[in-house]
């Protein structure tokens, strides 16, 4: 089966200041089209470095794509490499610098210097992939019966040079397998009480289908995969054993698609006509932040009220100073009166708050770091939960709002 690695290039990319996101696209395209990434590999803007990655990857992929090193300064040396790693020389391609000299003079509106036009040389033995959007053209070279391709290091220069001609010529060259997936969503279960209710499940499964479990956030995935030539086969044997997993968790199945939990409870307010908003203090707005980071989110919701301030609670939330002095802030009380805030002032069908202590200071022997109190509800039921976690401020956070998204997603589900 035709496989691929990934070599991402730059010094940036090792010491954590820019995290590597085009690998983990790329990998996503090239399984969609059937060729199974088998290696990543980052290195440095070094000359041997990027060399010896190029030969290491050659000896164990078909396809090789590279991302980085392509810009007009010094520190750019993937081009002039492959030029010398492919014996070829150097040679200007007319139809880049027409498109580089049209986006400096019309597009960027910057001056032209010579530098700009060293981004059209390109090395004699490739083929020329057109960047439509940048100035650094992508680059293919053969080799020994390999593909090789560089391209940007720019995630959208790169993903359209993907789009444009690499997801189209892969295929052209190679037979493709077909790699089928199935995924599914569950919470309230930890990955080993998961793992035991479904260990006959797994142990009978054929073996060309593999299980793997996702955990992350309080959630875990749960993903079959089957890959083959044989598509109707392949999905038809995926689908059976999918069907069956799910008959095993209907508890904790939260959906058998592969998609966030912000995004399933956007579709089952959709489905209802129905809309929320949250009031929000230790999640400063993470929570509106997650649901309205998908196209339509304005069909189903209104609005948030990020009461960081225990002022805020009581002057647009209605939360009692009462309340706050005799239970305070991170209370069951104060986010039971947060909801019915929220509700009102924003006039929602539902409404979520969340209230805690997200470290690292502000904990008390009675109310340490990672104390959450939770409310999600309507006009006629509220209810409340209360979370402990253990981990750094940002964990906490984003682990806080995915369990107050789940039980809001719950509370719909019986309470519509």
């Amino acid at each position: 089966m035709i496989q691929a690695s990934i070599i991402t290039i730059g010094d940036e990319l090792l010491i954590g200041q820019v995290i590597d996101t085009n690998s983990a696209w790329i990998a996503q395209q090239l399984n969609a089209i059937g060729v199974p990434v088998k290696r990543r590999v980052a290195v440095g803007d070094t000359w041997d470095a990027i060399w010896e990655a190029l030969d290491e990857e050659g000896k164990h992929s078909d396809i090789i794509l590279i991302t980085g090193g392509l810009g007009p300064t010094a520190d750019d040396i993937t081009k002039p490499l492959l030029c010398k790693y492919f014996n070829g020389k150097m040679v200007r391609d007319e139809k880049v610098l027409a498109h580089v000299k049209h986006l400096f003079e019309q597009v960027f509106r910057r001056p032209w210097i010579e530098r700009n036009a060293q981004q059209a040389d390109v090395p004699d033995t490739c083929t020329v992939l057109f960047n439509s959007v940048g100035t650094a053209p992508g680059m293919m070279f053969e080799k020994e019966g390999k593909v090789f391709i560089s391209m940007p290091g720019v995630p959208f220069e790169m993903q359209t040079i993907m789009r444009e001609h690499v997801l189209k010529l892969l295929p052209e060259r190679f037979k493709m397998a077909h790699i089928a997936h199935r995924t599914l969503l569950t919470a309230g279960i930890g990955e080993s009480f998961l793992a035991e209710r479904i260990k006959d499940f797994e142990e009978k499964l054929p073996s060309n289908i593999k299980l793997a479990y996702l955990p992350s956030y309080g959630m875990v995935r749960l993903r079959l995969t089957d890959t083959g030539y044989d598509v109707d086969a392949i999905e038809k044997e995926i689908n059976e054993q999918f069907a069956i997993l799910q008959t095993l968790i209907p508890d904790v199945l939260v959906t058998n698609i592969d998609e966030p939990m912000e995004t399933v409870v956007g579709k089952l307010l959709l489905s209802k006509k129905q809309t929320v908003g949250t009031a929000e203090s230790c999640t400063g707005g993470y929570i509106a932040h997650l649901i309205t980071s998908h196209a339509g989110s304005s069909g189903y919701f209104k609005g948030s009220v990020v009461s960081y301030d225990n002022d805020v609670k009581t002057d647009l939330l209605g939360v009692t100073n009462e309340t706050l002095q005799t239970t305070g802030a991170v209370s069951e009380e104060t986010v039971t009166q947060m909801v019915k805030g929220a509700l009102q002032q924003l006039k929602t069908d539902y409404a979520v708050a969340v209230s805690g202590i997200m470290g690292p200071d502000g904990g008390s022997a009675e109310k340490p770091v990672g104390t959450v109190w939770v409310a999600v509800g309507n006009h006629k039921k509220i209810t409340t939960q209360k979370l402990w976690f253990r981990y750094e401020r940002k964990r906490n956070i984003e682990l806080t709002a995915i369990n107050a998204l789940n039980l809001l997603r719950k509370f719909i589900l019986e309470n519509s």
